[in-house]
C-alpha cells in the first residue's frame, strides 16, 4: 500500500514512533510533518498547515495523489483536514492514533482544561476509519473521559460518535529500538536507581524523593540516576533533592543524546516509576529491555506492560500475580521498603534477580519494532479491507 503520514508534532515519542514504524514497514510511505513546537497552535492549524503543503505537493509534482490510505495523530482534526485538502485526499481511509489526550492529560486544576481541544479529538474520530490506542488503559481512560463529557452537553447529538468509536478503536502498543547493548549481569556496590520521566506534576517526583530520602535516613547506600524532559515549569522539589542527594547523583537532567540516555538506562539496577498518570510507559519498557528491574506501583498502564510476568507468577502456583515481585503498593514507604530490600540482596547475592522469578527483560521482547511494525501493518490492511466491504 502507499501511505500518506501527517504528523503535526514531529518530535520526541511521536517521532520515534513514526521512524520507527514506517523505517521497517513493508508499505510505501510519504510523510508530512511539521515541528514539535507549540503543541496548541499545531492543534488549531495542522489542518490548514498540512491542506497547503499537499495542495502545492499535487501541483509541482503533477502527482495523481494515489496513496491508498491516511494516518495520523490525535493532534490533528481529521475533520477540517478533510474539509481543506484537495478533493482526491478526501475521502481516504484515515486511521487516528493517539499516543495522548487532551481529556485524561493532567493538568494542575481541572477547571483550567480547554475542552475545545477534546471536542477536536471527537470530531477527528468521528471523521476516522479506525481509531488506534497507545494501551488499553489509555483507550479506556479515554472512553470513560469522554462519557462523562458527553452527558454534559446539551443534547445527545455526540452520543452516536462515541458508539461508532468504541466500535473502531483498538490497541496497538508502540515500538522501541532493540537496545544496542543491554545489562546481563551486575556489579556488587551500591544500588544504582534510575527515575526517568517528564519532570512535572503528573509523574510524582515526591513520593521519589520521599523513599530516596528514607533509604538516606535508614543509611542505605545507593546511587541515583534522575533523568528526563524539563519544561520552564519544574517542580520545586528537584532543585531541594539535588542540594540533599548531591553526594549520591551520579546523572541529572535531561540526557542530550540516544548514547547518554541508553547508558543511564543500562547502568541502572532498578528502574522507579511514581508516575500518577501515563498513557503507556516508554521510558519503562525501554529500561527493562536494558536490563535494569522495574520497580512500579500497581496502577495505570503498567500491569498491561507486564502482562507476561503477571501470567507467570500467576499460573506458578506458590505466589499469586498479586505478589509480584516487580510492583510495590504506591507509597514512599513501601518504596523504600523494596528498595533496601534489593539493596540487601545485591550485597549478598551479586544479582538481583532469584531462580524463581520470571524474566521481566524477555518480557519487552514483543515491543521491539520488528514485531510492532509487521503487527501494525497488518492491522492497516485490516482497516482497509474493513472499509472496502462497507
Amino acid at each position: 500500500m502507499k501511505i500518506l503520514a501527517l504528523e503535526p508534532y514531529y518530535g520526541g515519542s511521536h517521532q520515534a514512533f513514526l521512524d520507527g514504524w514506517h523505517e521497517r514497514s513493508r508499505h510505501e510511505w510519504t510523510l508530512f510533518t511539521l515541528p514539535a513546537h507549540h503543541w496548541k497552535w499545531r492543534m488549531r492549524h495542522a489542518a490548514v498547515s498540512f491542506a497547503a503543503q499537499l495542495e502545492e505537493y499535487v501541483k509541482k509534482s503533477n502527482a495523481q495523489a494515489d496513496w491508498d490510505c491516511l494516518i495520523t495523530t490525535s493532534m490533528l482534526n481529521l475533520a477540517e483536514f478533510r474539509g481543506l485538502a484537495p478533493p482526491q485526499l478526501r475521502g481516504l481511509p484515515a486511521v487516528v492514533y493517539f499516543h495522548e489526550n487532551q481529556l485524561t492529560y493532567p493538568v494542575q486544576c481541572e477547571d483550567r482544561r480547554d475542552l475545545h481541544f477534546a471536542m477536536t479529538h471527537l470530531v477527528s474520530i468521528r471523521a476516522a476509519d479506525s481509531v488506534w490506542f497507545n494501551s488499553a488503559f489509555h483507550r479506556d481512560e479515554f472512553f470513560e473521559a469522554a462519557d462523562r463529557l458527553v452527558r454534559r452537553m446539551p443534547d445527545d447529538s455526540l452520543r452516536p460518535i462515541m458508539e461508532r468509536a468504541k466500535k473502531i478503536a483498538q490497541v496497538a502498543h508502540p515500538g522501541i529500538e532493540r537496545p544496542a547493548r543491554s545489562r546481563t549481569s551486575r556489579r556488587r556496590g551500591p544500588l544504582k536507581i534510575l527515575w526517568a520521566a517528564r519532570w512535572e506534576f503528573d509523574k510524582n517526583p515526591e513520593t521519589f524523593f520521599e523513599a530516596i530520602e528514607i533509604l538516606k535516613q535508614r543509611g542505605i547506600p545507593f546511587r541515583l540516576n534522575v533523568v528526563g524532559e524539563q519544561f520552564s515549569d519544574v517542580p520545586e522539589i528537584f532543585a531541594k533533592a539535588r542540594d540533599r542527594f548531591r553526594d549520591e547523583i551520579d546523572r541529572w537532567g535531561y540526557q542530550p543524546t540516544r548514547d547518554a540516555y541508553q547508558a543511564a538506562l543500562t547502568e541502572a539496577d532498578v528502574f522507579v516509576s511514581t508516575a500518577n498518570h501515563e498513557f503507556f510507559g516508554l521510558s519503562v519498557v525501554e529500561a527493562i529491555a536494558a536490563g535494569a528491574r522495574p520497580l512500579l506501583p500497581r496502577r495505570l498502564s503498567y500491569p498491561e506492560l507486564l502482562a507476561p510476568v503477571e501470567q507467570e507468577l500467576g499460573a506458578d502456583g506458590k505466589r499469586s500475580a498479586a505478589e509480584n515481585p516487580f510492583f510495590y503498593d504506591g507509597h514512599a514507604e513501601s518504596l523504600a521498603d523494596r528498595l533496601e530490600s534489593l539493596s540487601h540482596r545485591l550485597e549478598r547475592d551479586g544479582s538481583l534477580q532469584t531462580p524463581e522469578e520470571p524474566d521481566p527483560q524477555a518480557a519487552m521482547e514483543r515491543f521491539y519494532w520488528e514485531s510492532r511494525a509487521a503487527a501494525m501493518d497488518q492491522g492497516l490492511e485490516k482497516v482497509m479491507e474493513n472499509t472496502s466491504e462497507s
